[in-house]
């Protein structure tokens, strides 16, 4: 592995830490200012969030709407110019639970979180859930 591919490595493996603790501060301070995150789908979320307020906000909504916890990290990968978290998620609304799969693909830039794109397990389930 590249010295660069261990440094991005480095980042999201910090991210995943902070995840499981439930630290958002340190979630956040691992954000580019310019961060984007790009929801796929059909769903009032879908779209380009672009900013850290935008993500923080966007992820806000995500966490009102569907009360997400992380169940589990199943593992992460980078290299020199990406890197990547799979991670298992169960959402909870209106007296429904969903447990999906999600791959979150980052651009890294500057040792921070650059731009995500997130990839569901199932695309259609997640838009109807958001619905």
């Amino acid at each position: 592995m590249s010295t660069q591919a261990d440094a991005n490595h480095a980042v999201v493996r910090a991210y995943c830490d902070a995840w499981q603790k439930g630290d958002a501060a340190a979630i956040f301070a691992l954000y580019h200012d310019d961060i984007t995150l790009h929801y796929f789908g059909r769903s009032p979320l879908a779209g380009d969030h672009v900013g850290k307020p935008a993500a923080v906000s966007v992820l806000a909504k995500v966490q009102q709407m569907t009360n997400r916890k992380l169940l589990a990290i199943r593992g992460t990968m980078a290299g020199d110019d990406y890197a990547s978290v799979i991670s298992d998620e169960r959402w909870e609304r209106d007296g429904r639970t969903m447990d999906l799969t999600r791959v979150l693909l980052y651009k890294i830039r500057d040792g921070k979180l650059f731009e995500c794109w997130i990839y569901d397990e199932d695309q259609r389930a997640v838009d109807e859930f958001w619905a």
